[in-house]
Protein backbone atom coordinates (compact mmCIF):
# COMPACT_ATOMS: atom_id res chain seq x y z
CA UNK A 1 0.00 0.00 0.00
CA UNK A 2 2.69 2.28 1.07
CA UNK A 3 4.35 1.81 -2.58
CA UNK A 4 1.07 2.61 -4.76
CA UNK A 5 0.39 5.79 -2.52
CA UNK A 6 4.50 6.59 -3.07
CA UNK A 7 4.33 5.91 -6.81
CA UNK A 8 0.88 7.89 -6.85
CA UNK A 9 2.26 10.79 -5.54
CA UNK A 10 5.36 10.50 -7.34
CA UNK A 11 3.04 10.70 -10.78
CA UNK A 12 0.59 13.75 -9.89
CA UNK A 13 4.23 16.07 -8.45
CA UNK A 14 4.74 14.52 -12.26
CA UNK A 15 1.87 15.81 -13.92
CA UNK A 16 2.07 18.65 -11.98
CA UNK A 17 5.45 19.90 -12.90
CA UNK A 18 4.59 18.97 -16.98
CA UNK A 19 1.12 21.41 -16.50
CA UNK A 20 2.51 23.99 -14.66
CA UNK A 21 3.32 26.96 -17.10
CA UNK A 22 5.69 29.56 -16.51
CA UNK A 23 6.62 32.26 -18.61
CA UNK A 24 9.03 31.74 -21.10
CA UNK A 25 11.35 34.17 -22.48
CA UNK A 26 9.03 34.70 -25.40
CA UNK A 27 6.44 35.94 -23.15
CA UNK A 28 6.20 39.71 -23.10
CA UNK A 29 5.51 40.70 -19.17
CA UNK A 30 7.27 43.95 -19.96
CA UNK A 31 8.89 44.96 -23.08
CA UNK A 32 12.53 44.77 -23.16
CA UNK A 33 12.82 48.72 -24.39
CA UNK A 34 11.59 50.03 -20.84
CA UNK A 35 14.58 50.71 -19.33
CA UNK A 36 13.64 52.56 -16.18
CA UNK A 37 10.28 52.74 -14.42
CA UNK A 38 8.75 54.26 -10.93
CA UNK A 39 5.39 54.25 -9.77
CA UNK A 40 4.45 56.85 -7.38
CA UNK A 41 2.51 59.52 -6.22
CA UNK A 42 -1.38 59.58 -5.84
CA UNK A 43 -4.31 61.05 -7.24
CA UNK A 44 -7.87 61.05 -6.42
CA UNK A 45 -11.05 63.47 -7.70
CA UNK A 46 -14.48 63.11 -8.08
CA UNK A 47 -14.90 61.72 -11.53
CA UNK A 48 -15.38 64.98 -13.39
CA UNK A 49 -11.90 66.36 -13.80
CA UNK A 50 -10.05 64.87 -16.60
CA UNK A 51 -7.38 63.23 -16.67
CA UNK A 52 -3.18 64.39 -16.72
CA UNK A 53 -3.06 66.27 -19.88
CA UNK A 54 -0.39 68.04 -21.52
CA UNK A 55 -2.08 69.57 -24.70
CA UNK A 56 -5.28 70.57 -25.16
CA UNK A 57 -7.76 67.62 -25.93
CA UNK A 58 -11.38 67.71 -27.93
CA UNK A 59 -14.19 69.26 -26.02
CA UNK A 60 -16.50 67.22 -24.13
CA UNK A 61 -19.95 65.67 -25.30
CA UNK A 62 -23.02 66.97 -23.39
CA UNK A 63 -23.66 63.69 -23.33
CA UNK A 64 -20.56 63.10 -21.43
CA UNK A 65 -20.34 65.70 -19.42
CA UNK A 66 -24.19 64.54 -17.78
CA UNK A 67 -22.76 61.12 -17.27
CA UNK A 68 -22.80 60.48 -13.25
CA UNK A 69 -19.06 60.70 -12.02
CA UNK A 70 -17.47 58.30 -9.73
CA UNK A 71 -14.68 59.13 -7.77
CA UNK A 72 -11.28 58.25 -8.75
CA UNK A 73 -8.18 57.38 -7.51
CA UNK A 74 -4.84 55.97 -7.96
CA UNK A 75 -1.47 56.73 -8.17
CA UNK A 76 1.26 57.91 -10.69
CA UNK A 77 3.93 55.71 -13.31
CA UNK A 78 6.97 57.78 -15.05
CA UNK A 79 8.80 55.34 -17.36
CA UNK A 80 11.91 55.63 -19.74
CA UNK A 81 11.56 53.47 -23.37
CA UNK A 82 14.69 52.89 -25.05
CA UNK A 83 15.09 54.33 -28.33
CA UNK A 84 17.21 52.51 -31.38
CA UNK A 85 19.49 55.01 -31.05
CA UNK A 86 19.80 54.12 -27.19
CA UNK A 87 18.43 57.70 -26.54
CA UNK A 88 15.40 57.29 -24.40
CA UNK A 89 11.53 58.92 -24.46
CA UNK A 90 10.27 59.72 -21.53
CA UNK A 91 6.57 59.48 -20.28
CA UNK A 92 3.94 59.72 -17.29
CA UNK A 93 0.80 57.48 -17.02
CA UNK A 94 -1.97 58.06 -14.59
CA UNK A 95 -3.08 55.05 -13.39
CA UNK A 96 -6.88 54.07 -12.02
CA UNK A 97 -7.18 51.90 -9.04
CA UNK A 98 -10.70 50.81 -10.12
CA UNK A 99 -12.45 47.30 -8.77
CA UNK A 100 -11.28 45.38 -11.33
CA UNK A 101 -7.42 46.46 -10.72
CA UNK A 102 -5.01 49.02 -12.21
CA UNK A 103 -6.05 50.26 -15.44
CA UNK A 104 -4.25 53.19 -17.06
CA UNK A 105 -6.23 56.37 -17.19
CA UNK A 106 -3.76 58.58 -19.30
CA UNK A 107 -0.43 58.18 -21.00
CA UNK A 108 1.38 61.83 -21.67
CA UNK A 109 4.68 62.18 -23.28
CA UNK A 110 7.23 64.48 -20.99
CA UNK A 111 8.05 66.81 -24.15
CA UNK A 112 10.54 68.94 -22.09
CA UNK A 113 12.73 66.04 -21.47
CA UNK A 114 12.29 64.12 -24.95
CA UNK A 115 13.07 67.32 -26.92
CA UNK A 116 16.39 66.82 -25.37
CA UNK A 117 16.82 63.41 -26.91
CA UNK A 118 18.13 62.04 -23.78
CA UNK A 119 20.37 59.13 -22.30
CA UNK A 120 18.29 58.04 -19.29
CA UNK A 121 20.36 56.36 -16.61
CA UNK A 122 17.89 56.06 -13.68
CA UNK A 123 13.94 57.47 -12.64
CA UNK A 124 13.49 57.34 -9.00
CA UNK A 125 11.04 58.57 -6.59
CA UNK A 126 11.40 60.89 -3.85
CA UNK A 127 10.63 58.14 -1.28
CA UNK A 128 10.76 54.52 -1.74
CA UNK A 129 7.92 54.50 1.34
CA UNK A 130 4.77 53.63 -0.10
CA UNK A 131 2.17 55.56 -1.47
CA UNK A 132 1.89 59.30 -0.63
CA UNK A 133 -0.89 60.45 1.97
CA UNK A 134 -1.55 63.77 -0.01
CA UNK A 135 -2.03 63.84 -3.81
CA UNK A 136 0.88 64.94 -6.24
CA UNK A 137 4.30 63.09 -7.35
CA UNK A 138 7.66 64.20 -7.30
CA UNK A 139 10.32 62.07 -8.73
CA UNK A 140 13.99 62.55 -10.37
CA UNK A 141 15.28 61.71 -14.21
CA UNK A 142 18.72 61.03 -14.26
CA UNK A 143 20.00 61.77 -17.73
CA UNK A 144 22.48 62.50 -20.16
CA UNK A 145 22.49 64.44 -23.59
CA UNK A 146 26.16 62.85 -24.52
CA UNK A 147 26.34 59.51 -23.86
CA UNK A 148 30.23 60.67 -22.43
CA UNK A 149 28.59 63.37 -19.73
CA UNK A 150 27.68 63.39 -16.30
CA UNK A 151 24.33 62.34 -15.74
CA UNK A 152 21.81 65.50 -14.85
CA UNK A 153 19.00 65.25 -12.55
CA UNK A 154 15.33 66.75 -13.44
CA UNK A 155 12.45 66.73 -11.47
CA UNK A 156 9.21 66.09 -12.64
CA UNK A 157 6.33 67.47 -10.18
CA UNK A 158 2.69 66.85 -9.93
CA UNK A 159 0.86 69.88 -7.75
CA UNK A 160 -1.76 68.66 -5.80
CA UNK A 161 -3.90 70.73 -8.57
CA UNK A 162 -2.46 68.26 -11.23
CA UNK A 163 -0.57 70.73 -12.60
CA UNK A 164 2.64 68.63 -14.19
CA UNK A 165 5.91 70.70 -13.69
CA UNK A 166 9.29 69.61 -15.05
CA UNK A 167 12.61 71.18 -14.70
CA UNK A 168 16.22 70.55 -14.21
CA UNK A 169 17.06 70.27 -10.25
CA UNK A 170 18.44 73.06 -8.68
CA UNK A 171 20.93 71.57 -5.74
Amino acid sequence: MSLRRTTLCALLLAATALCARTAAAEDVILPASIIFATSTGYWEDDGTTPVVQRAPSAPQTAAAAAAPAKPRHGYYKLFAVRQTDRTARIYLQQIEQGDGGPAIASTVELHELNDLKPYVTDIRPESSSGMLKEPGLFAMVYLKTDPDAESETWTVVIDEFGEVTVGKASN
